[in-house]
């Protein structure tokens, strides 16, 4: 039986990079590094992100960009702190893409390694009701 998600991984090219723009977005608390040790397949370091394992690994095989994406929850007050944090960064925004009333706003955007990630304000309860109004509308 399946309990919840154990952790997340993102393939980048550079470990130390990365777990900047992960202190400073994400404020995630590094938990571990592999420093030259290879105890998987990459030199990896892993951070705690509220409560969820995130894990990135150091290599040069990178994916092109995709709608791929992990979604972090954050309140609708801090949607321009965010924002500054990701300008002070100068990670690539994506627009946000079009929502119906209700169903909460987003910020898209890439890392250094194509990875896309989001921050979120609404929850899946107003998703679906957002959905289930505009269905009952047509």
């Amino acid at each position: 039986m399946i309990t919840g998600i154990s952790h997340i991984t993102f393939i980048v090219k550079n470990l130390d990079r990365t777990a900047n723009l992960f202190k400073k977005v994400f404020d995630a608390k590094e938990i571990y590094t592999s420093e030259e040790k290879k105890h998987s397949l990459y030199k990896e370091k892993f951070f705690l992100i509220g409560n969820q394992w995130i894990a990135i690994m150091e290599s040069e095989a990178i994916v092109h960009r995709t709608y791929h994406h992990i979604a972090f929850k954050i309140e609708e007050q801090d949607v321009d702190i965010y924002l500054k944090k990701i300008k002070n960064l100068n990670l690539e925004l994506k627009p946000p893409r079009q929502r119906m009333s209700g169903e909460g706003y987003s910020i898209y955007f890439h890392d250094y390694d194509n990875n896309l990630f989001e921050l979120h304000t609404g929850t899946l309860s107003q998703r679906l009701t957002s959905y289930e109004k505009a269905d009952n509308e047509v």
